[in-house]
């Protein structure tokens, strides 16, 4: 364990430098990392010295793999082995995979930590997938893992199991699975306070977002634990209470009349929402209900760039910045012509439209001017 620890400790020196001073200095860390792992593994040969960005890129991917090898190596051999760890292909980071479980049963989830991660707590955004996604799609769509890396914030993206619901959308719409500490709500809470418990997490700074079925247990999560969460994005979403079974789900989805179980409270924490005009499969009226509650006072935004970005081939929005009474604040994105799909997301993610807006950015934008206040639960 000691070489693996120590080449550990070179490779982060060498991450600092490439962020600090620039590649020169890194590959010279790089060098010594791969020197001493070889040496001390019984080969004598002196690795190659990078002399490009690319080269570099190669080596400091060899390293991780090395890294990796050596951490599997001691997990074999340790009777209670850490979580896989594994390297995103895009960022420097380590993407790994964990399990959650509670008395409402058990979830898998992904876990991305920037390598930017230090001694400064971080914010911490809990991603939820749509139906048919898992948690590698929605990293993928919306581009955290890159974002998490330029920003410096953790993601973890719970995953829906096939034995909960067959098409792997969260419960949003089960009675049972829109209660605070119980069913879905209870495990993907725990899985917040997990991280929580186990990184540095600034827990001003936590919150909450989602796709679709994603996003609507987004704005469950954000009803239900607003002590945890200090706001949330719902993309192409419904509004928590929309429904009490699969019939009235559906007819919410449709844009019909929803299901409003719940008696209607004030707004307690900041949230953004996107939703495409165009979206047959999520009715539009549903982002309206979302933002209902924040009606003391409303104002249309008319950004100078999408007129320039309709003319680029990508869609208009007309933005609302709206207030509740009590002060919070909301921001409800329309996107003209889009339809079920993360808007400005990457290709390589499904149910994404890389046409924009960039709902990854806005949101981030979002989110971090609004910190919870000290003192609020």
């Amino acid at each position: 364990m000691k070489m693996n620890e120590d080449f550990l400790k070179s490779m982060k020196e060498a991450f600092d430098l490439l962020r600090t001073k620039g590649p020169k200095e890194a590959t010279a860390a790089v060098q010594r990392a791969l020197a001493r792992g070889t040496v001390e593994g019984g080969h004598a040969q002196t690795p190659h010295m990078p002399q490009s960005v690319n080269e570099w890129a190669q080596a400091w991917t060899q390293a991780q793999t090395q890294a990796q090898s050596q951490a599997q190596t001691h997990a074999n051999t340790t009777p209670h082995a850490p979580a896989e760890r594994t390297f995103d292909a895009d960022t420097p980071g380590t993407f790994s995979t964990h399990t959650f479980s509670n008395s409402a049963g058990q979830r898998q989830y992904k876990l991305y930590v920037p390598a930017v991660y230090n001694i400064e707590p971080l914010p911490l955004i809990v991603m939820l997938h749509g139906c048919t996604q898992n948690a590698d799609d929605l990293a993928a769509g919306t581009r955290m893992n890159e974002m998490a890396e330029r920003h410096g914030f953790i993601v973890v993206y719970p995953n829906q199991s096939h034995a909960a619901n067959h098409s792997a959308c969260w419960n949003w719409f089960k009675p049972a699975d829109q209660q605070r500490d119980q069913g879905e709500p209870s495990l993907i809470a725990g899985i917040t306070r997990q991280v929580i418990a186990r990184y540095r997490v600034d827990p001003a700074r936590v919150y909450v977002a989602g796709l679709s079925a994603g996003g609507a247990m987004a704005d469950i999560m954000l009803k239900t634990s607003p002590d945890l969460y200090a706001a949330a994005c719902v993309h192409s979403g419904l509004a928590y209470g929309s429904a009490k079974d699969l019939p009235s789900a559906l007819a919410a989805m449709k844009g019909g009349k929803a299901h409003r179980s719940r008696s209607r409270v004030e707004p307690q924490r900041p949230l953004i929402v996107f939703h495409g005009d165009a979206d047959t499969t999520v009715h539009p009226s549903n982002a309206a209900a979302l933002v209902a509650g924040f009606d003391a006072g409303v104002t249309t935004i008319s950004e100078p760039s999408h007129a320039a970005g309709t003319a680029s081939g990508q869609h208009a929005c007309t933005v609302q910045r709206l207030v509740a009474a009590n002060g919070v604040e909301a921001e409800y994105w329309s996107i003209h012509g889009a339809g079920h799909a993360w808007a400005g997301g990457s290709q390589r993610g499904s149910y994404t439209d890389p046409s924009g807006p960039d709902a990854t950015a806005e949101m981030l934008r979002f989110f971090l001017a609004h910190p919870r206040a000290s003192g609020t639960h």
